[in-house]
């Protein structure tokens, strides 16, 4: 009987990172985290009206690219730059993009993130339909990219 070789496997972080990244398009399970507020046991995502750090910090957690997941844009900046990401000027596949701020009518004002995923296209949580989506990567909903940030293990 032969002996059968052993294979040798390597896994595609890139590969695997950005077909996770398209595969969220439509996805709800982003759209809720609960935290208690105050005594009460609230969802801070408001049900996925702002849930685009919950969005990126999850799938760069679950790649072991941050520390932790997060609610704010502002933690998960935070982490990234704690984590080894790198400012970069032009935008490469599967970088993370910060949208400037943008003040709502309820007088909140709140960043925005995302990822890049080549052809001139990001995909971000959607605050009106409350999943993410792919979009144009510049000016989206009329925001200036302010951030890019770069993780040389995407390599």
């Amino acid at each position: 009987m032969k002996k059968d070789k052993k294979q040798k496997v390597t896994p595609l972080l890139k590969k695997t990172y950005i077909t996770t990244i398209e595969n969220s398009i439509g996805s709800k399970m982003f759209c809720n985290l609960y935290a208690k507020v105050n005594g009460k046991n609230i969802d801070i995502t408001r049900g996925g009206d702002l849930s685009c750090a919950v969005f990126v910090s999850s799938i760069l957690f679950l790649f072991k690219l941050i520390k932790e997941r997060h609610a704010t844009v502002s933690s998960t900046i935070k982490d990234l730059k704690q984590s080894g990401w790198i400012e970069i000027e032009k935008p490469k596949i599967g970088c993370v993009l910060v949208w400037e701020e943008k003040k709502f009518k309820s007088g909140e004002k709140h960043k925005h993130i995302g990822f890049y995923i080549g052809k001139e296209k990001a995909i971000s949580n959607n605050t009106k339909l409350k999943y993410p989506t792919k979009h144009m990567w510049d000016k989206f909903d009329r925001r200036k990219v302010e951030l890019i940030l770069w993780n040389l293990k995407l390599k």
